[in-house]
């Protein structure tokens, strides 16, 4: 299943050195448009067009003080996901609540980077997260499983993986989605593939294919999801560069 995507991913690096300003122009609109849709699916009513003069430092009229900073945050949270990446940083819990403490500055400081202390719902998915009491030891046995049984997975499994258990384990109040879809292209360009964007069309499979492996337990179905999209990335950058 990987074996097409990993043939792409070779083209791709024997491209190396891109073209500074088609890399350039790239991560721009990267940037634009994982915070438009990864702020949608979660309900965030800033336009595509809007969130790119919101990121440009621009005030909207009628949306939300939310709404913007969601945008802002998020564009911080990309460039410390590209930091760490390119330092070759293992991901930590300290890394995955700075990263969630960027997507909340400003909107629940209190909750930002805090593993919750109250039970909650998922709406409209099967699976029941976790008690809140559980959510530290889950945490330590996430980032034990990646330094372990997780290295043995092909890089797209494994983001995949990374995805599904943290918002299985749902560890923070508000702010899961987002954080998630981080982790996953944190490994993604950690493995050197181009990080992906899930759209706000596709929330509807996006969800449907989660809520199967974490009723499930089987991967399968949220790996399918994806595998696409992956690929698809791969023949766009292979396109532009």
């Amino acid at each position: 299943m990987f074996d097409v995507i990993d043939q792409k991913k070779q083209l791709l690096d024997a491209k190396r050195s891109f073209p500074p300003h088609t890399l350039q122009s790239i991560r721009e609109h990267l940037i634009v448009n994982w915070t438009y849709n990864t702020n949608a699916i979660e309900g965030n009513t800033l336009t595509l067009s809007e969130t790119k003069v919101v990121l440009e430092g621009i005030t909207v009229g009628g949306k939300t003080i939310s709404e913007h900073l969601e945008a802002l945050n998020h564009r911080e949270a990309i460039l410390y996901v590209e930091e760490i990446v390119r330092q070759n940083q293992a991901l930590s819990e300290w890394q995955i609540k700075s990263i969630h403490s960027l997507i909340l500055k400003g909107i629940l400081d209190d909750q930002a980077g805090v593993y919750r202390t109250q039970n909650v719902l998922i709406s409209g998915a099967r699976h029941l997260p976790p008690d809140c009491s559980q959510v530290p030891e889950l945490m330590i046995h996430f980032t034990q499983w990646l330094e372990n049984e997780g290295a043995r997975l092909h890089p797209i499994a494994r983001s995949a993986v990374i995805h599904s258990e943290f918002v299985k384990i749902y560890p923070f109040v508000d702010g899961n989605g987002r954080t998630a879809r981080l982790l996953l292209n944190f490994e993604l360009m950690k493995n050197g593939y181009p990080p992906i964007v899930i759209e706000k069309e596709q929330r509807l499979a996006y969800y449907t294919a989660l809520d199967e492996t974490h009723v499930t337990g089987d991967f399968t179905s949220f790996i399918n999801f994806l595998v696409p999209i992956v690929d698809q990335t791969c023949d766009w950058y292979l396109k532009l560069l």
